[in-house]
């Protein structure tokens, strides 16, 4: 199943001995937003497990970009192997909830579809990791004196969260506009490929068309009557 999956690797790591127990899978570093894209064969389902601590928020949105019918069976699980989120035939979708301790579960399911593969995008938001507060206390190291200061330490990282969700955000963006004009070209290059071939077709019929007028046309002046000798 490997062979026709890109796991670009400063986004993927193994986890402890998973992957090894449980074939197929994957995850992510609990400190990163990540997204990926890959290739799911047809009849086949691929899971990925991403580690989560309590009171986290986690949004998965997913998209398919190629493939018959665009779509695809979606299954998000808890730790405890309670089902979330469950979708069929979607071709996207955006998911969010508040975690506890443990790995979450999500899988694609391409099992209905017999011949067709199809390419899925998929991106992980990941909120109140438990970094933020730990960043607050090594600045607060640092900065001795705020009386003294124009500006207290409290608006100093007001403003510098406030300038890293909006880049976020923007990341965000321009992701998922990525993904859309590459879905939006597949569809693009499917539309001309069915019109030059249904135009090869139809020129086809025309010319048998036409042969076929112009045999008939002729027959018709054509002087059948034998002669008398």
């Amino acid at each position: 199943m490997g062979d026709n999956i890109w796991r670009p690797c400063p986004v993927l790591l193994l986890a402890g001995l998973l992957p090894a127990l449980l074939p197929g899978t994957a995850s992510f570093t609990p400190s990163l937003d990540s997204d990926f894209t890959f290739t799911l064969p047809a009849g086949q389902k691929e899971c990925f497990y991403q580690p989560m601590p309590l009171k986290a928020s986690l949004e998965i949105e997913y998209q398919v970009l190629d493939g018959a019918g665009l779509d695809i069976d979606f299954h998000l699980a808890s730790p405890e192997g309670r089902t979330l989120v469950f979708e069929q035939r979607k071709s996207d979708g955006v998911h969010t909830v508040e975690t506890e301790d443990g790995d979450y579960m999500f899988c694609f399911d391409n099992t209905f579809s017999t011949i067709s593969e199809k390419v899925i995008f998929f991106e992980l938001i990941l909120d109140n990791m438990g970094e933020q507060e730990q960043e607050q206390e090594d600045w607060k190291k640092y900065i001795t004196g705020t009386d003294m200061l124009d500006m207290k330490l409290e608006d100093i990282l007001e403003s510098i969260n406030s300038i890293k969700a909006r880049l976020s955000k923007s990341g965000h963006i321009q992701t998922l506009l990525r993904a859309f004009e590459a879905r939006d070209r597949n569809i693009q290059e499917s539309n001309f490929d069915r019109v030059n071939f249904w135009s090869m077709v139809n020129l086809v019929v025309m010319v048998v068309v036409s042969a076929i007028q112009v045999y008939m046309l002729k027959s018709l002046f054509e002087d059948k009557r034998k002669s008398r000798t």
